[in-house]
């Protein structure tokens, strides 16, 4: 059924409590679990006394609903077909349906269990409700096999594309030193004329002042004489 041991107890375990233990704590909710023991949820203090070398899930909580970070569980399960969510810049992901609000018309996609709508092309809102299916029919997975067994090819094909990109990147590069040297070129010659025109035109401002426009004034006449004087 490929279905984990420890993950039907995840999902009916209850978080968020106070630790009995360490109640007078900073941090004494409990919303660890430890997939080795399988037991209750524990706090922060219990996972470094009694859970340090074990595998170990944080639980978060969103709506107040409980939630866990795809970056932690896609580790252990197949969660695809899970509707995933982006809360507080964490992409995550519902352990449990939730309660059904009303039904909207004209929703396109729904959960195959419960009915609730989706987001986007997804199978399931929550991993209870793929367990659910899981149980029913048997058309889902939570196993990694196939996910692991393909891994050393998809690393092979990782490093090839690597290099292949890196080979692109350096004939880009190429590329655009070659595009950019007549470029260089054109412009030192363009800074030539440039600087030629601005000689040239500085000639120009700075050339000898031309003699100024002649004068409309009346040309000064010769010393003015007397007539003669005579006496009657």
């Amino acid at each position: 059924m490929s279905v984990p041991a420890w993950l039907e107890s995840l999902l009916s375990t209850a978080f968020f409590s106070v630790c009995r233990l360490h109640r007078d704590a900073a941090r004494s909710e409990c919303n660890m679990y430890c997939l080795d023991c399988k037991g209750d949820s524990f706090c922060f203090y219990c996972r470094s006394s009694r859970h340090k070398d074990h595998q170990v899930i944080q639980i978060r909580r969103s709506s107040y609903h409980d939630v866990v970070r795809v970056g932690e569980i896609e580790r252990l399960l197949d969660i695809s077909g899970v509707q995933t969510y982006v809360i507080n810049s964490a992409r995550v992901m519902f352990l449990n349906e939730r309660p059904q609000p009303k039904s909207s018309k004209g929703v396109a996609h729904i959960c195959e269990i419960c009915g609730r709508s989706l987001l986007d092309t997804f199978r399931f809102c929550s991993l209870g409700c793929k367990l659910v299916r899981i149980k029913r029919n048997g058309d889902a997975s939570f196993s990694m096999e196939g996910k692991n067994a393909g891994g050393e090819g998809e690393a092979i094909e990782e490093e090839e594309a690597s290099t292949l990109l890196g080979m692109q990147e350096r004939i880009i590069m190429r590329r655009r030193e070659a595009q950019m040297s007549p470029r260089l070129t054109s412009t030192s010659s363009s800074r030539e004329d440039d600087q030629e025109l601005r000689e040239s035109t500085q000639r120009d401002i700075y050339s000898a002042t031309p003699p100024p426009p002649p004068s409309n004034a009346r040309r000064r006449k010769g010393i003015p004489r007397r007539a003669p004087f005579f006496a009657s």
